[in-house]
């Protein structure tokens, strides 16, 4: 087991259940201090490799992951290792795909899917989830 982010760190949100979560985007240059144990990687194309564990999730920019039921296993997976684990949500930017991802995670830490976008938002950036579908895919979250 390892310790998770520290709350004051950029990008880091604080679900309601405590765990941290590390959003972030790929375009910026790797933040100070201790690297993920887990990286979920939102992206058109296969991410640059990383010295830790990652997994790539197909989803454009400004669009939605092309393979629905994957994404939702990733994201609860990622939920539940979020407890005692590094765990990083990125994408290029770090406020659509990344801020779409870590409002489910939200949904799964029991915040309803109706006031997950505003809080993460709040929480994180008020630029994340960056279109209506976006916000869509969020209240539908499973």
């Amino acid at each position: 087991m390892t310790a998770t982010w520290d709350p004051d760190a950029p990008g880091v949100l604080r679900l309601p259940s405590g765990r941290l979560v590390r959003g972030r985007g790929l375009r910026h240059p790797l933040p100070d201090g201790p690297t993920p144990d887990l990286g979920l990687y939102l992206l058109g194309r296969a991410p640059d490799p990383v010295d830790w564990e990652h997994h790539w999730l197909r989803w454009p920019d400004f669009r939605l992951p092309t393979d629905r039921a994957a994404t939702a296993d990733a994201l609860r997976s990622a939920w539940h290792r979020a407890a005692t684990e590094r765990v990083e949500i990125a994408c290029g930017g770090g406020r659509g795909r990344t801020g779409t991802a870590l409002a489910c995670l939200a949904v799964l830490d029991g915040v309803p899917a109706a006031d997950a976008v505003a809080y993460v938002r709040t929480h994180y950036s008020r630029h994340a989830v960056e279109t209506p579908w976006q916000r869509r895919y969020v209240t539908r979250f499973p």
